[in-house]
């Protein structure tokens, strides 16, 4: 496809420059241009494409220079990331020095914070409303050119906690406040819950079918044109037709008009300039189509929403554009996934026993769920983006005599913290917790990185935290943690194929003892041992290559970060074995500290461990093998800090291996930040 507008927005104020019957050629542009790129990197697609016109109207109305847009559900960024100005890094999508899939404030002002997770758009944005009011930059009749606040909220995100608590304190502003509801009928996968089944019944109402025609008819009898406000006034036959009648919003204090067309530009753009105008908190309810403009993209929204890189043909192989009509759309496959590996051993212990139940917070796809919840539709459940209320309802399963796992990102993992050590740690209850994406995540970069599980799970007491090495170890690790019966368990993978590495070197994994390591492989006098954690155990096997005509080592498949083998450590310590632990999580309260505190506890020395794994600063977007390798943890890294370590030990007293040990972990964080 030609693009003849796009090309020249390097700003909203080139958008504004266009004629209203312009943008809908720009928004045909913008949408062939973020499917285009995807279909070679990946990315989020269908959300993207089901809010090109209401961002565009968005940014016509508004100036977001100056005024302010809080995102919610960042994926749904990328049309706000091409009207201001970033065209020439869309070729580099989600990798290094490219556009972050995400808003990222280091990226451009017009985003203002980095967006990764649900439910923050109304808080965020009444605290903004709040401190441009103290300041005397809100906009208000004293004020015309003060700051407008606008939050978009969508995805279903809409029925998180967070979301709430941000509605019902919004509702107490004196001034212009903003909540777009972009209302798709879709979270990532169907929204769940009442909430979504009060939309669905919005969305039927004759209110919609009727409501832009009377719009149009009533704006032609008010003087003066303040629509919104004029219409709340009133309240007569014709403000039915356009404000929400005892809506939903309005038990907030939000005055509601909608839903309308998201994608009618000038309806779109008719509405917020009304809305602009309104000096109380309001609601524009926006009916969008997620995966707008492309039949693939629009008739499978949850297998499009985050695809990797697709071809688009006519089934026999023949390239097709994107808006042919049959066109077969294939996926990119790269591998077997830690998710599907996950997803088939969760199903075959389901099948195996009656009292294990399943739960996902809205990522039925990205978890694995969706086959456990086809095949067993009363034991599994999708609450939508209220992972607090899942890891609740887990709790209340235990209690009852079930054995719950919940399959839940890393990152997400943290909104749930306070119900993990309230109802179940602290209660004893034996909930397992299944932590896809652990560590470094690639393109979702910062706002996704799995860097703390391990860190917050190891304050709970008889908490226990595995890390799988492979799909044999994944499959192993479950089986014991549907018989762990004294506490909350946790087994952590990352967003990343399985490797058959370690199975056709050492066999298949056996059966976890709890708080025992692996012998991978175990040298008689070794000049170095490692401690791999979870995947890492790979990279080591690939350093060890490296290393074998030069250093005898030791290699353990640690399994455990809590309790970690501590009799084990102790063998190797007390023989004068430097210890090198690795580990795709934080380096601060992770897998090597729980070990360095292990032998503060048992009284052992713990001069001599080296600790590798994510320094104390962001990790920003591109390939997990990149992130890897920023960090230390890829296999040449590995090796060399072995190298280095024990060149070290060899030239120089223990005291100076002590001090190079502690000057090698030191340098691995600081020359990252």
């Amino acid at each position: 496809m030609e693009l003849r507008l796009l090309p020249g927005i390097s700003g909203p104020s080139d958008l504004k420059a266009l004629r209203l019957d312009q943008l809908d050629e720009l928004a045909a542009e913008i949408r062939w241009a973020i499917c285009d790129q995807i279909s070679r990197t990946g990315g989020h697609l269908a959300p993207n494409l089901g809010v090109v016109e209401l961002t565009i109207a968005l940014h016509y109305v508004f100036d977001f220079g100056h005024d302010r847009l809080l995102f919610d559900v960042g994926h749904q960024c990328y049309t706000h990331k091409l009207l201001t100005g970033r065209l020439e890094m869309l070729p580099r999508l989600r990798k290094r020095g490219g556009m972050a899939g995400f808003p990222e404030p280091t990226e451009s002002s017009f985003d203002l914070f980095s967006v990764g997770h649900a439910g923050t758009a109304i808080s965020t944005a009444v605290g903004m409303a709040r401190g441009d009011e103290l300041n005397g930059d809100c906009t208000n009749d004293q004020n015309p050119d003060g700051r407008h606040v606008v939050s978009l909220i969508g995805d279903a995100s809409i029925v998180n906690g967070l979301a709430m608590e941000g509605l019902n304190n919004a509702g107490t502003l004196k001034r212009q406040f903003l909540v777009v509801l972009n209302d798709n009928g879709m979270s990532i996968a169907k929204p769940q819950g009442a909430v979504a089944q009060y939309f669905d019944r919005v969305r039927l109402s004759d209110t919609y079918s009727g409501f832009r025609k009377a719009a149009i008819e009533f704006a032609k009898h008010v003087p003066g044109g303040n629509l919104a406000a004029d219409i709340y006034h009133r309240m007569g036959e014709m403000s039915k037709a356009m404000l929400a009648e005892d809506a939903w919003f309005e038990k907030f204090g939000l005055v509601t008009v909608g839903p309308i067309d998201g994608h009618d530009i000038p309806t779109l753009v008719d509405f917020l300039n009304e809305c602009k105008r309104f000096e109380r908190p309001m609601v524009l309810h926006v009916k969008t189509v997620k995966g707008k403009g492309f039949e693939f993209a629009e008739g499978d929204a949850t297998q499009f929403h985050s695809p990797p890189a697709f071809d688009v043909t006519d089934g026999a192989g023949t390239e097709k554009d994107f808006v042919s009509s049959g066109c077969r759309v294939e996926l990119k496959k790269s591998g077997r996934s830690f998710t599907t590996a996950f997803s088939d051993a969760l199903h075959a212990i389901m099948t195996r026993d009656e009292k294990v139940v399943a739960c996902t917070a809205a990522m039925p796809d990205g978890t694995g769920i969706t086959q456990v919840q086809e095949a067993f539709p009363e034991r599994t459940w999708d609450t939508g983006i209220c992972e607090s209320h899942a890891m609740d309802m887990m709790a209340g399963l235990s209690k009852t005599g079930f054995k719950p796992f919940f399959a839940v990102y890393s990152t997400f993992l943290q909104r749930a913290f306070d119900q993990v050590f309230q109802e179940i740690a602290l209660q004893g209850l034996p909930v397992r917790l299944c932590l896809d994406r652990a560590g470094c995540v690639g393109g979702d970069g910062a706002v996704h990185q799995g860097f703390c599980d391990i860190a917050l799970l190891s304050v709970l007491p008889k908490a226990c935290l595995i890390g799988a090495l492979d799909e044999s170890s994944l499959k192993a690790s479950l089986a014991f943690m549907a018989d762990y019966e004294v506490g909350v368990s946790a087994v952590r993978y990352p967003r990343d194929n399985v490797s058959a590495l370690a199975e056709e070197r050492f066999g298949t994994a056996p059966p976890f003892e709890l708080g025992r390591a692996r012998a991978l492989v175990e040298q008689e006098t070794p000049d170095v041992a490692i401690l791999a954690y979870g995947t890492c155990g790979i990279q080591a096997i690939e350093a060890l290559d490296q290393l074998q005509n030069e250093y005898k080592v030791s290699l353990y498949d640690a399994r455990f970060a809590k309790p970690v083998d501590i009799d084990l450590i102790r063998t190797l310590v007390e023989a004068g074995v430097p210890i090198v632990t690795i580990e795709d999580h934080g380096i601060h309260g992770g897998f090597g500290a729980n070990v360095v505190e292990a032998c503060n506890l048992a009284g052992l020395d713990n001069a001599r461990i080296l600790r590798l794994g994510m320094p104390e600063r962001w990790i920003l977007q591109g390939s997990r093998n990149e992130q890897l390798e920023e960090i230390g943890i890829d296999p040449t890294s590995i090796a060399r800090s072995i190298r280095t370590l024990l060149d070290t030990r060899h030239t120089g007293s223990s005291t100076a291996s002590s001090n190079h040990v502690q000057q090698s972990e030191k340098a691995l964080g600081s020359n990252q930040g």
